[in-house]
């Protein structure tokens, strides 16, 4: 394909509402799919070193899929990723009661999170990009946050194999934001296959130890001498198993790790991941403070998925930019906190390339 192109095809219905899938392809042979049911990625396409082209996330052939799906595949989580302690948050002196789930704390926006929402849609397509703006508006007090928030996604795809994703959120009233993007990658393209022998390098010092609740305990740990260590690149699997009380906590890697102790717009690098079978690369940068790695620890085997496949245990980690899990009770975290007449604003890319030796 030599042009930027999008093709836009509806998908069914959810919620009472449109659901349409919108394809992105550059010129170079790349593709991401896009639905509006959750302002999920569905799929992207990219060659590996000797030019085929497969499919590198989990997913579902259908909105039914993702409506019935457990693991946040694809999704926006919002408006709060991760965990919050107990649920019980105070915002401008006031306390709000947030969703909780069995265990006492606030997961991933809730009950019915952003996931699993009808987003509003446009596309656009520019001489060297092409993607989708989708707009979400929650209500004041859905799942128990104050003020309405505006929230808005913008996923770019370019001609350098960039994805990029653009967060906005505005409120009508002080609120808690952490948005996050929760795509499943398996770099080989074979759907449900191990993720654990691609190797990961994270250039980052220190991480959040979790309790047994898998929230953060307020310490900032350092890396060296611990599984935790990706400083240089090392296979996901290749010490997962150690008799490690945080990767027993977590069943494997479930951790959020630092980029940066404070707010600011400056991008850096997150993680790069290599699978050396096929070259594909992904580099991953944001504007965020921290990335949260998930090994799929909890997909359980037999898990149906796209094309007939069966997704297994670690078929497909996530790098989750984000802000700090349970910063609500930590004040030396980077605050999420929105005020109304700010703008949260937070930039995300996902970016692509091949190994050739």
């Amino acid at each position: 394909m030599s042009a930027n192109t999008i093709a836009v095809k509806n998908w069914g219905m959810a919620n009472g509402k449109n659901v349409v899938l919108y394809d992105l392809h550059n010129k170079n042979g790349v593709s991401v799919s896009v639905t509006n049911f959750g302002a999920s990625i569905q799929a992207i396409n990219i060659p590996d070193r000797n030019g085929n082209v497969a499919d590198i996330v989990l997913g579902y052939d259908d909105v039914e899929g993702y409506i019935n799906d457990p693991y946040y595949t694809g999704a926006i989580v919002g408006r709060f990723a991760n965990r919050i302690n107990g649920g019980l948050v105070m915002i401008d002196d006031e306390q709000h009661q947030l969703t909780v789930k069995p265990g006492g704390f606030h997961h991933h926006g809730g009950a019915i999170g952003f996931n699993k929402k009808v987003w509003t849609a446009r596309h656009f397509t520019q001489k060297d990009k092409t993607g989708v703006v989708l707009e979400y508006i929650s209500p004041d007090g859905e799942e128990g946050f104050p003020g309405e928030l505006t929230t808005t996604v913008t996923y770019t795809l370019n001609n350098q194999n960039q994805l990029i994703v653009d967060f906005e959120a505005k409120t009508t009233k002080t609120t808690l934001v952490n948005l996050t993007q929760h795509a499943y990658f398996n770099l080989s393209g074979q759907a449900g296959s191990s993720i654990l022998e691609h190797e990961l390098m994270m250039p980052l010092q220190g991480y959040l130890p979790v309790n047994q609740m898998q929230v953060p305990t307020g310490e900032v740990a350092r890396v060296e001498g611990t599984p935790f260590d990706f400083r240089e690149a090392k296979q996901i699997g290749e010490r997962i198993g150690q008799e490690n009380e945080q990767l027993i906590l977590s069943a494997g890697y479930d951790h959020s790790w630092v980029i940066k102790e404070a707010d600011s717009d400056k991008l850096l690098m997150a993680a790069s991941v290599v699978e050396p079978l096929s070259g594909r690369i992904l580099h991953v940068y944001t504007t965020e403070p921290a990335v949260h790695l998930y090994t799929g620890n909890f997909i359980e085997n037999n898990s149906p998925g796209k094309n007939g496949a069966k997704y297994m245990h670690r078929s497909g980690f996530c790098l989750e930019t984000q802000h700090y899990p349970d910063a609500p009770n930590h004040s030396e975290f980077p605050s999420t906190i929105l005020k109304p007449g700010d703008t949260f604003i937070s930039k995300t890319i996902f970016e692509f390339a091949i190994d050739t030796n």
